[in-house]
């Protein structure tokens, strides 16, 4: 299951020599990348060194931690890498908000090597790399805690046995790991201090019991509770959220999985929403709820069209507020357009993208949602459908694209806190448009693909096919 791309760079053992003249002597030191335990279980290094602090930034106390708001992950490429100066056009655009945008980044795989190849020697050197550029980006770094090293699922250690197929990637730590890969979270935590916010796993990979035929929540849970644990270990106020489930729909005419939350865009599948209600009911804390979830059903029905499908997302929100009080929802991952079989997104224009994606953000913040992470479809050719930026591997490259500019516009105008306002759309202009406002700003989005005359909130203004316009009040 899933709807994005697995795999990741394995990443080899790399040596630095360093050669240093005393007065009487010359020494030779070879430091390893990945870290050596110390006698009293202690971790000394450089690039990777464990428990220790990796940078100098500042870092003010975690309980000032606010809330995240809209943003979006890195994957497998990222401005991270490339020509120097596309990298710096990423990183100036990003930083030039006025805002910090939150980016999430997998501490293994999307961009990240093995942290852990073999039972406490670490290799952090492509997390170091992503946190840094997030730092450099003015941005607020989440981390999401998957996947596990090979050695924690059954697989042989060492960064060059890391078996980087999606099936292993997918494989959850066997349970008598759990405690292992908790103290890797804790790890983590103490090596990133200005990281507030550590979502634990991705999608429930692994998670499935085919005896049952349904989630293995019981682990899931159980492992939850144990990093939930590790990291409040290392501080009380580190923020911690799960469970990151997929939010799956099904046709409205079918019955078996079908929950009774339902819409013209299906029914939700009861299985994920029964895994919800057992990790809700049996975690030992939250500060943050997290799902993910597309628009479209499991086989990939947009009903009663890409628009109005889009209100599943408000749906799924309002059935987790219920159950969940006060804690802020946040969507992981969201999907308002149905991938092939290589999980390409490319058959709409942009301007079609970028309507639909605004109407399924507007879904979302109606669903009582805080927070949204566009999942980036980052590419290093030139053409690439749905991307932030063009691609840094060119020198031209690093460019604001239309998925960019919607993020950025959102989180400014609707971030956290925001109180949603209603207001007047001429009543044959409703059927085309999706609308959302606060008492600033209205995000207005033509749901046709031809020109339309339309009146939204006192104002009279014309609008191209699928054309998103933010309007003043």
């Amino acid at each position: 299951m899933g709807r994005h791309g697995w795999f990741s760079d394995a990443r080899r053992w790399r040596l630095t020599a360093l050669l240093g003249v005393g007065a009487a002597l010359l020494a030779l030191v070879i430091t390893l990348v990945y870290t050596m335990p110390g006698d009293d279980g202690s971790t000394e290094g450089t690039t990777t060194d464990g428990d220790k602090v990796h940078g100098t930034p500042a870092v003010p106390p975690r309980e000032t931690a606010p809330e995240v708001g809209w943003g979006f992950t890195h994957t497998q490429y990222s401005a991270d890498e490339g020509e120097e100066a596309a990298v710096e056009r990423v990183r100036g655009e990003l930083a030039g908000q006025g805002r910090p945008i939150p980016q999430i980044q997998h501490i293994m795989g999307w961009g990240a090597g093995n942290p852990e190849p073999v039972d406490g020697r670490y290799d952090f050197s492509d997390m170091d790399r992503r946190i840094d550029f997030i730092r450099a980006s003015k941005g607020t770094p989440v981390v999401t805690l998957c996947c596990a090293p090979d050695w924690m699922k059954g697989g042989k250690p060492g960064a060059e046995n890391t078996d980087w197929s999606q099936q292993a990637l997918e494989t959850a730590p066997k349970r008598e790991h759990y405690d292992d890969f908790a103290r890797l979270a804790a790890t983590v935590a103490k090596r990133y201090p200005d990281v507030r916010h550590f979502i634990v796993w991705n999608e429930f990979k692994g998670f499935w019991n085919n005896e049952k035929a349904r989630w293995d929540y019981e682990g899931y849970t159980d492992l939850y509770n144990l990093v939930h644990r590790e990291l409040k270990k290392v501080d009380k106020n580190i923020m911690v959220g799960g469970p990151y489930l997929v939010m799956d729909s099904i046709d409205p005419r079918q019955t078996q999985n079908a929950s009774d939350v339902e819409g013209p865009w299906g029914r939700l599948d009861q299985r994920p929403l029964d895994a919800f209600a057992y990790w809700n009911k049996h975690k030992k804390g939250a500060d943050f709820v997290v799902v993910d979830g597309a628009s479209y059903t499991a086989d990939d029905e947009m009903l009663p069209d890409e628009f109005k499908a889009t209100e599943k997302l408000t749906a799924v929100g309002e059935w987790v507020r219920e159950r969940t009080g006060d804690l802020p929802l946040w969507w992981a991952e969201y999907y308002v357009e149905p991938g092939d079989s290589q999980d390409n997104r490319d058959d709409w224009s942009e301007a079609h993208r970028v309507a639909v994606h605004a109407s399924g953000l507007m879904a979302i913040a109606r669903g009582g949602a805080t927070s949204g992470f566009y999942w980036n479809p980052q590419k290093r050719g030139a053409k690439c459908a749905g991307c932030l930026w063009s691609a840094t591997q060119q020198a031209d490259g690093g460019a604001k694209l239309p998925m960019l500019e919607l993020i950025e516009r959102f989180g400014k105008e609707f971030g956290p806190g925001t109180t949603y306002e209603t207001v007047t759309v001429a009543a044959d202009d409703r059927p085309h448009l999706r609308v959302l406002a606060d008492d600033e700003a209205v995000l207005v989005a033509n749901t046709l693909d031809r020109q339309i005359s339309a009146k939204v909130d006192g104002q009279r203004f014309d609008l191209k096919g699928y054309e998103v316009r933010w309007l003043k009040r």
